[in-house]
């Protein structure tokens, strides 16, 4: 992936989109991307910081590799992995074992993310 680093709202909004559209598929994607995102409020200033560039770099990096996500059998019971930072956003990631060659293994079926509101912040 080539892309450079966003010059405006316009184009992190661009970019924060594309990489929403494979969140499933990155671990704590709403923790990693939040300071991109205070970026494209309108009280904050549009400015790069080499903090803000490694998070750009860093999420480019999670698109780019491969995940090592399963498939999910119906069949199979599942463990649920959550975790809330009540400051900062909830997450879950369920979690199954299978069989892969000849082995058995527990791998993740997605990620689930989100930023708290606010209000939710403070309750």
């Amino acid at each position: 992936m080539k892309n450079p680093v966003p010059n405006n709202i316009k184009e992190m909004q661009y970019f924060l989109g594309f990489a929403s559209y494979y969140r499933n598929h990155i671990k704590s994607p709403s923790h990693i991307t939040s300071d991109l995102c205070m970026l494209c409020s309108k009280d904050e200033v549009f400015e790069i910081s080499k903090e803000r560039r490694d998070v750009y770099e860093r999420i480019k990096h999670e698109l780019t590799n491969s995940p090592v996500l399963i498939l999910r059998d119906f069949e199979s019971p599942f463990k649920l992995y959550i975790d809330a930072a009540f400051s900062q956003g909830l997450g879950a990631a369920p979690h199954q074992r299978q069989i892969v060659g000849g082995e058995p293994r527990e791998g993740v079926i997605c990620y689930i993310s989100r930023q708290l509101k606010d209000s939710e912040a403070r309750y």
